[in-house]
């Protein structure tokens, strides 16, 4: 069988190269290397406006990393430290969640990506963890990560990957899931009591994960990915 096409949502930043500055389409790096790894060909997928004519061209979905989902999205007001939100953005990728769920695409979402799809299974988030859980460990620096031990539960999706036991992630985000979206179960939690991964057991492989593991050595789940494909 021929390797699976994973689309990757992107960024849409103003970006400079060459002579150049303008907008563009980006995916770091390490996304890239890590679904190639994984087995799969990556495919940066920018926001445009027919999701589902490219969903029909990929086998599964990858929710990158990104800034703060708008918190109207979630019937709250914006906190201080909440960052402005890309609209067209988020836009695309609830679109292009929803249908990949009608499709049964197999989806791993990260960092960003498991609050967007908290939030479009109706959940909330918290809108700086600092407030909750008294400390920026999950976050410690901008552009840079911070080494977090997460416990996996037992029976859990995650745990048929990662194992049972605690495992150390990679982490930057300093939002975090609230009340848990519908049909969504806790599958990682760190000590501080923050959900760092989520799942939804009815379907084939939707699995969330607050931590970055694109960043790391450990391909687990991008081959998990792929091999759902």
């Amino acid at each position: 069988m021929a390797a699976p096409i994973i689309g990757l949502t992107s960024y849409d930043p103003v970006a400079s190269w060459g002579a150049w500055n303008a907008p563009a389409t980006l995916v770091p790096q390490s996304y890239i290397d890590a679904v190639i790894a994984g087995g799969g060909i990556p495919i940066a997928l920018p926001a445009v406006e027919d999701p589902d004519a490219v969903l029909e061209r990929v086998d599964a979905l990858i929710l990158i990393g990104g800034p703060d989902v708008d918190p109207r999205r979630y019937g709250a007001a914006p906190h201080e430290m909440t960052r402005p939100a890309s609209q067209r953005r988020d836009a695309f990728e609830f679109a292009m969640l929803k249908g990949a769920e009608r499709r049964e695409l197999p989806v791993l979402a990260i960092c960003r990506g498991v609050q967007v799809l908290n939030v479009l299974r109706g959940g909330t988030l918290h809108q700086h963890l600092p407030d909750v859980v008294g400390s920026d460990r999950h976050a410690a620096a901008p552009g840079h990560f911070a080494a977090v031990q997460i416990d996996v539960v037992a029976a859990s999706q995650l745990a048929g990957i990662l194992g049972d036991q605690p495992v150390a992630v990679e982490c930057s985000h300093h939002q975090g899931l609230d009340r848990l979206g519908t049909g969504l179960v806790v599958s990682a939690t760190s000590a501080d009591g923050v959900v760092e991964g989520v799942e939804d057991p009815s379907m084939h492989f939707m699995i969330g994960v607050q931590s970055h593991p694109e960043a790391g050595a450990d391909q687990r789940l991008f081959r998990a990915l792929v091999e759902a494909c």
